[in-house]
């Protein structure tokens, strides 16, 4: 209660008391209390009552008598008893001082007892001093001893690269250890050097990785040729336990007449199976090659570190780095298949890799980034094969690069990534493998016609003959019972050819194997590039043989034979290819060869060429004629030229036997007609200027052995005289001036049944000049003589009408 208050109280009770006693008694009563300050009730009484102070002083007067009173008789009721005490402490007095000395002298000894005490108390206290001391010291130690062992264990760690471990002991001592030592000055120092310590580690585990990226790069090649090898052998496992369920079942794919391949196929196979039993304890797999770990590591490191990203980051993009300096070929990889091995087993090694990385860790390398890497690498691999196999002129080597695709292909395809568009790459290259093989059988098929001597095969024994139908399907009935010595009809190079053709077959069949496609397939891509073989390396050969300077009627004769007897053996093409891939001829979608286009566009090519030849042989001769065109008379026989003419025609038709009719009968009317042709060129030659009767006489008699030639029917099959119509154009010629029938031949001219039909004004004019102008120089004095005045006379009456015949002929034309 505050001192405003309390005076305000007082002031109330003195008007409400003012005039009783009672009032003054409260106020005295207050002053006694000594709960109230005695200022404000004094000032109180002096403040609100009139005359108060008096009345107040009385009344405090009034009140101490009381009490004096009071006092008084306390004084008087205590007073004996004060005495009786003040009698009985003077009697105590002599024994309190004895016992002050006996109190004194036992203080004095107990002093003396306790200094011992002392001391020893102090020693006491000391030690329980050092033994708190040393209690809270082993306290702390024991605090701080697991701290510093773990510290130590981090040292350990590091210093043995167990840096994983090594971040997980410093997050146990940030979290666990730290924490209850943190109050002490090394635990500070400690905490200080963790930073530091992981930029560290941070550092050595990304060089280990830098080491191991290189490693990976240096080593890729073979941990691809591991993985490619590890492919192949399983592949021709497969293609083993295949082969065994074929021969179980009976599915041979070849016939017997066939076992060239079958041969072949077993002696892989069994190579294989000794290659596989050899390298059976071989199998290494990526973790024995490379060791991960430098991997593992850094990621756990990074991941522990809260910096996973960064790592992944950094990893991906050196991996990819390292997938461009990979898929960058050298210049010189389509030189060697070594080349292209090297190129396809780091390939392989690289993505084997990036194959394990991502099924051993978590996010490092995702499927996505996997797949993106791959279609990458997948387009510059395309690129590159098909720059660089272009390159490529030795279809050995492109069946080998063939054969590192599909193994190249078959073991990423083993890893889970897609190979379609390779395989649909092998099929561009298949093209330029067949256009490799058929420049290689080009040069086989022109050293075979170079080396054949286009005769008929002589045959002496029968182990001979067995030889030759076994190379060629030739069937003859006539020739198998002919005895010993006898010949084929076909030359050398025809079951050559024949070999080669399924030589060919057998090439581009290696490279349709493992393409994973149908026998379907096979068969029509076999059709397709046999029919090439035959309609442009073949059919090219035969042209180029047919249209050489050196091959003579002989020859052409043999090719056409030739021909012939390769065209009959294209159905037995057609039934190896049937055997080879088990799909019937008769199958809607197979394709037909085209040999029997290709041999007879060879065949009329040569027997064209024997057309030319021959007529060229015939021109050979007729350029030996020597006529003197000025003799008087003939010599009553042929001309030297012509007769050798007819023997060598006579001798080569007897060649044409072999033949077919039609073609020797073509060839033996072209031979008639070109010499007929060029005997009336050479009559009617412009620089001949002169020609005597003899000399046509002379021409007469030649012609003549021709017609004899013509009608002895040098080759047969010509009904009556035909062969000899190929002269009437010169034999009636040379009867009209040999009867000299002038007045017939103008009488008829244009008729239907005129004797001189075939005579041509135009030529009978040219023939009558020259015979005109030599009369005038050799008939000097032939205007004094009748008959020669009349004859000159004739001449030139004749040569004004056939004049006026040309002229007319002339104006119709």
């Amino acid at each position: 209660m505050s001192t405003a208050e309390k005076s305000g109280a007082c002031r109330i009770m003195l008007e409400e008391d003012t005039d009783t006693e009672q009032a003054f008694e409260n106020v005295l009563a207050e002053i006694q209390s000594f709960e109230l300050p005695i200022e404000a009730t004094l000032r109180s009484v002096y403040d609100d009552q009139t005359n108060g102070h008096k009345k107040f002083m009385e009344k405090l007067d009034a009140c101490i008598r009381n009490h004096d009173k009071e006092i008084e008789k306390m004084c008087n009721f205590h007073h004996q008893g004060f005495v009786d005490a003040i009698t009985e402490l003077l009697k105590v007095r002599s024994d309190a001082e004895k016992l002050k000395v006996q109190v004194t002298d036992t203080n004095r000894r107990f002093q003396d007892a306790g200094k011992e005490v002392i001391v020893q108390t102090e020693d006491i206290i000391r030690c329980r001093i050092q033994q708190r001391n040393i209690t809270t010291v082993i306290e702390k130690l024991q605090l701080c001893l697991p701290v510093l062992e773990m510290y130590s264990k981090l040292k350990e760690q590091v210093s043995m690269k167990r840096y994983y471990s090594a971040l997980k002991t410093m997050e146990q001592l940030e979290n666990v250890y730290f924490p209850r030592v943190s109050q002490y000055r090394f635990c500070q120092l400690m905490v200080d050097t963790l930073p530091k310590l992981r930029e560290d580690i941070k550092e050595i585990s990304m060089s280990d990785l830098k080491d191991f990226l290189e490693s990976i790069r240096k080593h890729s090649d073979k941990i691809g040729e591991t993985a490619m090898k590890q492919a192949q052998q399983q592949k021709n496992f497969s293609v083993i336990m295949q082969k065994q369920n074929n021969a179980r079942f009976g599915k041979n794919m070849h016939v017997n007449n066939d076992s060239i391949l079958e041969e072949k196929n077993d002696i892989v196979l069994k190579h294989v199976l000794e290659e596989e039993a050899e390298n059976e304890e071989e199998v290494l797999t990526v973790q024995d090659l490379v060791d991960f770990s430098p991997v593992y590591r850094c990621l756990h490191i990074y991941s522990a570190l809260g910096d996973e990203e960064t790592f992944e980051n950094y990893y991906r993009k050196q991996r990819k780095k390292q997938a461009r300096l990979v898929l960058q070929p050298q210049s010189s990889v389509h030189e060697t298949v070594d080349g292209y091995r090297r190129y396809f087993t780091q390939i392989v090694g690289f993505f084997v890799v990036e194959d394990h990385i991502l099924h051993v860790t978590q996010g490092l390398v995702t499927r996505a980034y996997t797949d993106e890497l791959w279609n990458m690498a997948l387009s510059k691999i395309i690129a590159v094969l098909r720059a660089h196999s272009s390159y490529c002129t030795d279809p050995d080597l492109v069946l080998e690069l063939k054969n590192l695709i599909v193994i190249f292909a078959d073991t990423l395809q083993g890893y889970g990534f897609p190979v379609n568009r390779l395989f649909d790459l092998l099929f561009e290259i298949r093209d330029q493998y067949n256009e490799t093989l058929l420049k290689k059988w080009a040069g086989i098929f022109r050293d075979i016609f170079e080396e054949d001597n286009y005769s008929p095969i002589p045959i002496g024994s029968e182990e001979e003959y067995k030889v030759v139908i076994s190379k060629f399907p030739f069937q003859d009935p006539d020739l198998e019972k002919q005895s010993f010595p006898k010949k084929f009809p076909m030359s050398q190079s025809v079951p050559l050819i024949y070999i080669q053709v399924k030589e060919f077959i057998y090439a581009s069949l290696k490279f349709s194997e493992s393409l994973h496609r149908s026998s379907t397939e096979i068969d029509d891509m076999l059709r397709k590039s046999t029919n090439l073989l035959l309609t442009r390396i073949l059919s090219s050969c035969l042209l180029n043989l047919i249209r050489k300077p050196h091959i003579g009627l002989t020859e052409l004769v043999q090719i056409i034979i030739n021909t012939t007897h390769l065209e009959q053996a294209c159905k037995y093409l057609e039934d190896f290819i049937t055997n080879i891939t088990n799909i019937s001829q008769e199958t809607v979608h197979t394709t037909r060869l085209y040999g029997l286009s290709t041999f007879k566009d060879a065949r009329h090519a040569a027997e064209g060429e024997i057309y030319t030849k021959l007529n060229q042989k015939i021109d050979e001769f007729v350029q030996l004629a020597d006529y003197d065109w000025t003799m008087a008379e003939s010599d009553g026989r042929a001309s030297g030229y012509l007769m050798d003419l007819i023997n060598f025609l006579r001798s080569i038709f007897q060649v044409f036997t072999h033949l077919p009719g039609k073609v020797a009968q073509t060839a033996c009317m072209s031979a008639c007609q070109h010499l007929s042709t060029s005997l009336m060129q050479m009559l009617l030659d412009s620089e001949l200027k002169q020609i005597s009767m003899g000399a046509v006489q002379q021409f007469n008699l030649d012609v003549i052995q021709c017609e004899l030639f013509a009608s002895s029917e040098p080759v047969p099959g010509f009904q009556g005289d035909t062969l000899q119509l190929a002269f009437i154009d010169l034999r009636q010629l040379l009867d009209l001036f040999m009867v000299w029938d002038w007045s017939t031949y103008l009488a008829d001219y244009g008729q239907p049944a005129s004797k001189y039909l075939r005579v041509n004004p135009h030529t009978a004019l040219t023939l009558l000049e020259k015979m005109k102008d030599t009369s005038k120089k050799n008939n000097i004095f032939a205007q004094f003589r009748k008959n020669d005045r009349d004859r000159q006379k004739l001449i030139e009456t004749v040569v004004k009408q056939l004049r006026g015949l040309v002229t007319g002929m002339s104006q119709h034309m």
